[in-house]
């Protein structure tokens, strides 16, 4: 808000950061007393064209959002902002709103029309009840929010506070930019760069109220708090990567936030664990003898993992399944097959098209994707999203540790419906998941050597990868990284198989990565993998061992030793990938490849 046109400045400042999210977007603006909107599912160009075609009225405060859809699809009437129902409140949103159903429920026992399927609208409808009672946007946000649980950030305005933007941030990004006679909200400081770098980031359950002449921040109680003001050195190409020099490198660190965005929501007040849409009865899923997951690429070796969960935790026999070959080699399939189609954006034209098969042979479909409205969960029986948010670069990251999350949480769930675990074990297992983010902040936290170890390796040729259990699509997965990112030969092998074959490769200074299972889970694992590293040093191998911290065991044997937290071994997984995709990054950067956009790849392959 200030003195700039407000609609001039947001639709900038949505451009900037349309890689966030491009199913639909949305503005709107305060002017002559009133509230105007627009919005438009697809892409920012969409409502560009919109307004060309309808200009709204001039006004200095306004608000505009890009859509990543989570709850309903990407349409013109899910499009943010939302308005309440007299169209004086107008709120954009990112995260989730857990308990929306019951406020939902809640607002429509009032008399409320909601015309929306998102969870956002309702805050719309409370804050105009709120505002109605107190006449203070800040104070409304106030107690929206504390009866608000789950991920947010809010931005709002009202037309009977036009000089006001108010925002509020839960476990979700909001950052104010503080100008000349004016301020800025935004999840990014690439929205305002143009404008200021001075900047001021709000803390956990923290409310800003935003006006030309300064900013007030409180806590959800409405106490005076604490800000971190700060400027901002980046320009503005920089500013759209968070300060960091690819896309890549912001993805791996966002893995934290995006782990823990797609545990959300996931258990209901009962204490069940649901997915986002299932159209199977739990009758047919009792009955399900046997389960076949397919994919391509990254989100293969994801399946690869869910193999181990699902047989674990439900015994029900699983097959992993690239999905180009799938339909070509006559799969046996029936009713009772429930076939998992694993896709970062749900327009993958090879296990689209595996789904199809599937379907047609009667087999059900489960989804799981980071993409909402998009084929594959349209064409799917059930559905779970990631939420990952947008991934731009080619090499997938965050979507890789989202979709193993999302497979835990459908093997867990099959267990539920089956019987075969208990509702106690489950919730074990899923405050097990939660502290995963935790771990991999603290993996970030110690990548430096790792870069310092693939800048030596720039000029190497080749790049072996092994594993046992989970630790197998592990390797297999960081020499995929390689191969994408840094242009070399790197296999992953399975570590019993070494002797039978690959040890052949084996020759003086050959780097080799190591993934080594937890000493305290499945002892008998860790015992031959120590085996299998004592043998390929032997041979004058350079070992670069992936290790529980505190195991000694193992660290005599390590060249290098990089020690990730202690996880049960199911989850290993999750932290073990993390310093392959930065040593694979590293080794890329100190090649001089492009990082973001690897040579004769795409991100989305619609093809077959």
């Amino acid at each position: 808000m200030g003195g700039q046109s407000a609609l001039d400045v947001v639709l900038a400042g949505l451009k900037r950061l349309e890689y966030r999210g491009y199913d639909s977007a949305g503005v709107a603006v305060l002017a002559d007393g009133g509230l105007a909107a627009a919005k438009k599912a697809g892409k920012l160009g969409n409502l560009e064209k919109e307004l060309a075609d309808r200009p709204l009225p001039t006004g200095g405060t306004g608000i505009g959002h890009t859509r990543w859809a989570t709850h309903g699809g990407p349409t013109d009437a899910n499009a943010h902002p939302h308005l309440d129902n007299a169209g004086r409140v107008s709120v954009v949103h990112n995260g989730i709103i857990e308990n929306f159903a019951a406020l939902r429920a809640e607002l429509a026992e009032r008399g409320h029309e909601l015309a929306s399927e998102t969870d956002t609208e309702v805050v719309a409808h409370l804050l105009a009840e709120s505002f109605s009672s107190c006449g203070d946007l800040a104070e409304s946000m106030r107690q929206v929010c504390r009866r608000l649980e789950g991920a947010f950030t809010l931005v709002a305005v009202h037309a009977d506070a036009p000089d006001v933007v108010v925002g509020a941030r839960r476990n979700s990004p909001l950052v104010v930019g503080v100008g000349e006679d004016e301020a800025f909200l935004a999840s990014d400081v690439a929205a305002f760069i143009a404008h200021t770098r001075e900047a001021i980031e709000l803390g956990q359950d923290q409310v800003v109220e935003a006006r030309r002449d300064g900013v007030t921040v409180t806590d959800f109680e409405g106490a005076p708090a604490e800000v971190r003001p700060y400027h901002v050195d980046w320009d503005a190409s920089a500013a759209e990567k968070g300060g960091y020099d690819y896309f890549m490198l912001k993805e791996i660190a966002e893995q934290p936030k995006a782990v823990a965005d797609t545990l959300l929501g996931r258990i209901d007040l009962a204490g069940n664990l649901c997915l986002d849409e299932v159209r199977i009865p739990a009758s047919v899923l009792r009955e399900v003898s046997k389960v076949v997951i397919v994919a391509c690429g990254t989100a293969y070796h994801a399946g690869m993992i869910a193999k181990y969960a699902i047989e674990h935790w439900t015994r029900i026999p699983c097959e992993t399944e690239l999905a180009s070959e799938f339909r070509y080699r006559d799969p046996i399939l029936d009713q009772r097959t429930l076939v998992i189609a694993i896709s970062q954006s749900g327009e993958t034209m090879d296990t689209l098209m595996a789904l199809r098969h599937a379907r047609e042979q009667g087999a059900k479909v489960l989804a799981i994707c980071n993409t909402n409205g998009s084929t594959i969960p349209r064409e799917s029986d059930a559905v779970l999203y990631t939420h990952a948010g947008p991934e731009v670069a080619v090499a997938s990251t965050k979507a890789f540790l989202t979709q193993l999350v999302a497979c835990y949480l459908v093997a867990l769930y099959l267990g539920q419906v089956r019987g075969t675990k208990w509702g106690d074990e489950i919730l074990s297992v899923i405050r097990e998941l939660s502290e995963i983010a935790t771990q991999v902040d603290e993996v970030l936290e110690t990548m430096e050597p790792v870069r310092e170890l693939a800048r030596t390796l720039a000029d190497k040729n080749t790049v072996l990868f092994l594993g046992r259990h989970v630790g197998f699509p592990v390797a297999l997965e960081g020499a995929l990284k390689l191969k994408e990112l840094a242009y070399m030969h790197a296999e992953g092998f399975a570590a019993g198989e070494l002797k039978h074959g690959p040890i052949a490769l084996i020759e003086q200074d050959v780097p080799v990565v190591v993934v080594v299972p937890s000493p305290r889970g499945r002892s008998v694992l860790h015992d031959k993998i120590v085996s299998n590293i004592q043998e390929i040093r032997a041979r004058g191998a350079r070992t670069i061992v992936i290790a529980e911290r505190g195991d000694e065991t193992v660290a005599p044997y390590a060249d290098h030793l990089i020690e990730i937290p202690a996880t049960p071994t199911l989850l290993q997984p999750l932290v073990a990938t993390v310093p392959l995709q930065v040593f694979a990054c590293e080794l890329a950067t100190a090649r001089g490849n492009e990082v973001d956009q690897p040579r004769n790849l795409a991100k989305s392959v619609t093809v077959e």
